[in-house]
Formats: structure tokens, C-alpha cells, sequence
């Protein structure tokens, strides 16, 4: 296998935490949590940091890591690693990495590098088993249906499948229910084809550019893990990861 790059995208505005990558948790910025723990996985060889502000470029550079500036135009966080990435030369894979996860597993990174290594297909993302109805019923939780191959059929908001017979308290108990993990590991030529196509109808209805993928035919499989992901959206999410980091 060539180059697989870590792509880490950080954009300054947030309409419920404003420069969100630079606010601090237990002494550093979130960036640098982030990308540290993505330089620990194993197998990646390079971390980039896709931003759209010159002070998240001054505090990586300050840290010792690697940034380029992109857009501030871009839609998403996918549509400015994919900018990113077409200046750099001899990527066999790169890994999407969201730039609110602090609490990033290296492990997962490396299982998700592998995983796609070990097939011909052009995207591999993680889940993770649903075990509280809360979670079932949340639309802030994405979930997914996926084949026995681990190929993944849909894409949700809402509970999926819907089971007839039972009441949905009791559903979380009675079948297999997933979430999806925003972490992505692509092939380049996927990442262009996905970026360079128009929002499909499933994914505007849904808000998951995940769906867009399905839509485009692009090849995909899930990877399941014990990872659950804990972004920071909110102050209130800084003071649980900063526990969680006390506890670590």
C-alpha cells in the first residue's frame, strides 16, 4: 500500500461554538488533540489539517503540525479535504477526520486503513451497535442498515428497520440497531467522484451526504467497533470531554 494521508478538516465558524477548533480543553486546542491522536495511529503517514482561517493555521503551525488553506465557500467538511488533497501528490488513500472529535481512537483509524486495504472497494466507515431506545429515537444519531457483508443499504435519521410487531420501546432489545461513526477512510478517485456530483435527492431530504454515495454507486462497507465518538458542539460537550479525559 502507498500514502495513506489523514485529512482533518477545521473551518473557524460555528453557529453554536464560534472557532470551535482553537477552543481549549484541559490546557491544549481541540486541533491539537485531534491531530495528535491521529499521528499516533499506525498506519497513517501523513496529517493534514484543511482550514479556512489564517489563526487555526498559526496555532498548528505553533504545535508543530502540518495545515494548508482552502475555501471558505466549501459546503462541507468533505468538499474542503477533497480541495486539500488535490495539491498533494502520491495519496492512495485518505482518511476523513472530523476536526470536533478530541477524543479520536488511533485504533479505530488504523482498523478502518486495514479494513479497506483488504478489499477493492472505494470507501470504508465505522459503526457502532445502538443499545438505548433514547439513541434509536434520536435524529441527531444517524443510523444504518447494512447487508450481511457489512455493506450498508441506507442511511437514517430515524429508526431503521422498523419492526411491525413490537411496540419501539422494546425494539433496541429485539434486533441489531446501528449507528453511524463520521469517519471515513476513501480511494482518491472515489472522494473526486463524490465531491464533483450534485446533492441527490435522498441526501437533501435526510441531510447525510452519506447518501449521495449510495446514489452515486460509489462502494462501500461498514466496520464495526465499540467507538461511539464524542463531538464537541456545545461548551456543555467541552466540561464531558474534559472529564472523560480526567478519567483517562
Amino acid at each position: 500500500m502507498g500514502s495513506v494521508i489523514a485529512m482533518i478538516p477545521a473551518r473557524y465558524a460555528s453557529s453554536r461554538l464560534p472557532g470551535k477548533p482553537l477552543v481549549e480543553i484541559s490546557g491544549k486546542p481541540m486541533i491539537q488533540h485531534v491531530y495528535e491522536r491521529t499521528r499516533a495511529a499506525r498506519r497513517i503517514d501523513r496529517v493534514v489539517v484543511a482550514t479556512d482561517d489564517e489563526r487555526i493555521m498559526a496555532m498548528v503551525a505553533g504545535f508543530g503540525g502540518e495545515a494548508v488553506m482552502t475555501s471558505l465557500e466549501h459546503v462541507s467538511g468533505t468538499d474542503r479535504i477533497a480541495a486539500a488533497s488535490r495539491g498533494i501528490g502520491g495519496i492512495d488513500m485518505i482518511v476523513n477526520i472530523q476536526g470536533d472529535e478530541p477524543l479520536i481512537e488511533p485504533s479505530v483509524i488504523d482498523t478502518l486503513v486495514e479494513a479497506l486495504e483488504a478489499t477493492d472497494c472505494e470507501c470504508a466507515t465505522p459503526i457502532g451497535r445502538i443499545t438505548s431506545a433514547r439513541d434509536l429515537f434520536d435524529t441527531n444519531v444517524v443510523k444504518v442498515v447494512v447487508r450481511k457483508d457489512f455493506a450498508p443499504l441506507y442511511f437514517s435519521r430515524s429508526p431503521i428497520p422498523c419492526i411491525r410487531d413490537l411496540p419501539p420501546e422494546e425494539w433496541v432489545d429485539a434486533h441489531p440497531f446501528y449507528r453511524h461513526i463520521g469517519l471515513y477512510a476513501y480511494r482518491p478517485d472515489a472522494l473526486e467522484k463524490f465531491v464533483t456530483a450534485a446533492a441527490t435527492p435522498l441526501e437533501s431530504c435526510e441531510q447525510l451526504e452519506q447518501l449521495r454515495m449510495l446514489d452515486l454507486g460509489i462502494s462501500m462497507f461498514c466496520v464495526e467497533t465499540d467507538y461511539t465518538g464524542h463531538a464537541v458542539d456545545t461548551p456543555e460537550d467541552v466540561m464531558k470531554v474534559e472529564r472523560i479525559m480526567r478519567d483517562l
